[in-house]
């Protein structure tokens, strides 16, 4: 749980071009948004207060979470991401496998530059594009400013 910044200027746009919407209608558009990707939203609040997004409830695994704050953050005029969604079913027999970090793109970046800065090996971009999947529907189609999530390498 936590605050998770996001460059407010870069992501989908899905509030439209007027910046009037109350705070309720910006929520309802946030969560239709997360339902486009597939993301269960039956038990996620949003709560929008000016460029700040409060995320509340929670989800089945920790790889869903990641995927709602992301797909949230990656919207333009969303600045930050407040955290406060709980993981119902932790894995009780195996140990937790460790949070996922996040990327922001900068310019001049590819997937595979990425994956050779954070795993040491180029080829491994396939990862991050999988586990960004479906925000990302091509591994070429990556913008200064997004958010991505890099999962750790399973051993």
């Amino acid at each position: 749980m936590g605050l998770v910044s996001f460059i407010k200027t870069a992501g989908e746009k899905i509030f439209g071009k007027s910046e009037e919407k109350k705070e309720q209608e910006k929520a309802e558009l946030i969560l239709a948004h997360l339902k486009k990707y597939g993301l269960s939203t039956s038990d996620i609040q949003v709560k929008v207060d000016g460029d700040k997004v409060t995320l509340m409830g929670s989800v089945d695994t920790q790889d869903i979470k990641n995927k709602v704050i992301v797909a949230t953050g990656n919207i333009e005029g969303v600045a930050s991401v407040d955290d406060w969604i709980v993981v119902k079913n932790p894995p009780v027999v195996a140990p937790p496998k460790p949070e996922k970090q996040f990327y922001t793109v900068k310019k001049g970046d590819y997937l595979s530059k990425i994956a050779k800065e954070v795993y040491g090996n180029a080829n491994k971009y396939n990862i991050i594009f999988e586990a960004n999947k479906p925000m990302l529907k091509d591994p070429n189609l990556i913008y200064p400013g997004q958010v991505l999530v890099i999962p750790p390498l399973e051993k």
